[in-house]
């Protein structure tokens, strides 16, 4: 199937873009295509205009301030291979390995990612878990949004139709953090059906100061396990407090059946992944 007709204009300015997305009726971004091309072909998505953004200058990844920042253009294969950012966050190094194969992860970018809100994908969930904050742009200026505000369901998020998601900003992770991903997926590289993203931040004295958990693919967003998180704090991690720190996280979740897998099995798994992840991120954390 071929997509429907539609309109184009590439932008060549933020400003430009945006008129384009205000003058619109129905307008849609384009930057990796990778997730939007194929929900065009298939008519699932119909504009009636494409913006395309790429000649724009939001691709880059620079440190500032304890944060990590990267352009809303930036490749996920340019943020895979980067050393700052397997220094810095090396969680999100690990989760874009599991994104799609490297042709994909050569053209898609996160700003897309984020934009495309798929609660099974790994770039939402890795935001939720290190408190990201996305900054968007609109023509009344700037404005900045966590990321757990950011999605507020299946495809949809906190963006008006005429904004633009121009960068993201991480949390630099301190010292003495461990982190792990753990996924279950019908194949190598595809969608999750079940993902856990977690850190684990030891004291000296080898107790957890901060554990962060968050799930993909079982709720209609990314989920924070925040009452796991809790029940991990302030404890010398023992494989009992794990185990029901785990439970914790998996009831945090709300999945739903569908052709792939039930409801009960996405929980299960949950529980599984996330004893699996927090047990990991624990030991590199040592």
């Amino acid at each position: 199937m071929k997509a429907a007709a539609f309109d184009y204009v590439r932008a060549s300015s933020v400003d430009e873009a945006l008129r384009a997305l205000t003058d619109a009726e129905n307008a849609k971004v384009l930057a990796g295509g990778q997730s939007l091309v194929p929900l065009l072909n298939r008519r699932l998505a119909r504009p009636s205009l494409l913006v395309d953004i790429n000649g724009l200058d939001l691709s880059s990844i620079r440190r500032t301030d304890g944060h990590l920042v990267l352009g809303a253009l930036t490749r996920h294969r340019a943020a895979e291979t980067s050393a700052l950012v397997s220094r810095d966050l090396p969680l999100l190094t690990e989760a874009l390995r599991h994104f799609g194969h490297v042709a994909i992860r050569n053209r898609g970018t996160l700003g897309g990612s984020l934009a495309h809100a798929d609660p099974a994908a790994e770039l939402p969930a890795v935001a939720v878990a290190l408190d990201a904050e996305l900054t968007i742009r609109g023509k009344h200026g700037l404005r900045t949004v966590s990321a757990r505000d950011f999605f507020t369901g299946t495809g949809q998020t906190e963006l008006e139709p005429d904004e633009l998601l121009v960068e993201v900003r991480f949390p630099v992770l301190p010292a003495r953090t461990g982190h792990a991903v753990e996924e279950l997926s019908r194949r190598s590289h595809d969608l999750a059906l079940v993902a856990v993203f977690a850190t684990v931040t030891l004291d000296e004295d080898g107790v957890c100061a901060q554990a962060r958990i968050a799930i993909a693919g079982a709720g209609p967003t990314p989920i924070r396990a925040i009452a796991a998180e809790e029940s991990l704090r302030g404890c010398v991690l023992t494989p009992g407090l794990i185990a029901g720190a785990a439970r914790e996280a998996a009831a945090a979740t709300d999945p739903a059946d569908d052709l792939h897998a039930p409801a009960g099995y996405r929980r299960d798994m949950a529980a599984v992944l996330a004893r699996r992840a927090i047990t990991r991120a624990n030991g590199s954390a040592r």
